[in-house]
């Protein structure tokens, strides 16, 4: 009888603890979402010229009067720009690559550093990041560039906020470059045990706004992605409308581009040349 009682006693023990343990991972999960989300660095450490690129440096103000960072890098001859929405760890000077792949392509691009990211005021926040593209987007129609030849891009995080940003807009092109479905899915993956997709107050739901989308799209993904699955980049491209395309690439979330080149290049370029040839019909 005492060993039957000693086991209830120490089981109940076990069950509550675990709760507790359960608890209080629902409630970090739950408050500690842009922690685990927001990887801003603060310190530009470079910029494009250390690439051989001319630059502009550009101050926005959001909606919300956040004043925001950016380059602006012209190209020879451009016939599109590209508004870079980059992911989110660190800032714009760590995309001179992806920046110079483009001003290769003949490209103008803006890119900007979120609220909380490089030298941009403020904390990042999904609303927040929304803003930021919509005023980076607005600038380059200020400064005369056409809707048309605008072609949002978006890579990792920043896919997410390159999609709503088109949702808004009527860009030339939208490429969203290994990204996820949404927040509650990546969340579910990384957190089987946990009700994640109740917990989730960040949602960058992509997925589900691909059918609101009216310019061509562009998915880029590769299968050896480890971070962000290669089925979720599926999923966004079958849930685009047409025009759409699909680029695989082979390498990791963060090495893919550069692994894959000139294959990534080429399909990028063939893409944004399809882009000028369809609206000059």
């Amino acid at each position: 009888m005492k060993t039957n009682w000693f086991l209830k006693k120490m089981l109940l023990k076990i069950a509550v603890y675990a709760g507790i343990g359960f608890c209080v991972l629902c409630f970090l999960l739950f408050f500690l979402q842009g922690c685990m989300i927001y990887h801003p660095s603060k310190t530009v450490e470079t910029d494009p010229r250390s690439a051989g690129m001319e630059f502009e440096e550009v101050w926005l103000v959001t909606g919300d009067t956040v004043r925001i960072h950016a380059w602006f890098i012209p190209a020879r001859n451009a016939s599109r720009t590209i508004l870079f929405c980059h992911g989110n760890a660190g800032n714009i000077s760590h995309r001179l690559y992806s920046i110079s792949v483009f001003n290769r392509l003949g490209c103008n691009v803006l890119i900007f550093d979120y609220r909380g990211y490089g030298k941009s005021d403020g904390s990042p926040s999904e609303k927040g990041t929304y803003l930021d593209a919509e005023a980076a987007y607005g600038w380059l129609m200020e400064r005369g560039i056409q809707e048309k030849d605008i072609v949002i891009f978006g890579r990792s995080l920043g896919g997410a906020v390159a999609a709503e940003t088109a949702t808004r807009r009527n860009p030339g092109g939208l490429i969203l470059e290994s990204t996820f479905s949404s927040i509650p899915d990546m969340g579910a993956k990384l957190y089987p045990f946990l009700p994640v997709r109740l917990l989730c107050r960040i949602k960058y739901d992509t997925l589900s706004k691909m059918d609101r989308i009216k310019c061509p799209v562009l998915v880029v993904h590769s299968p050896d992605d480890e971070m962000i699955p290669f089925s979720m980049g599926r999923r966004i491209y079958d849930a685009a409308n047409e025009p759409r395309s699909f680029l695989q690439i082979r390498g990791s979330h963060n090495e893919g581009y550069f692994i894959s080149s000139p294959e990534y290049e080429n399909g990028l370029g063939n893409f944004i040349l399809s882009q000028l040839q369809r609206l000059s019909e």
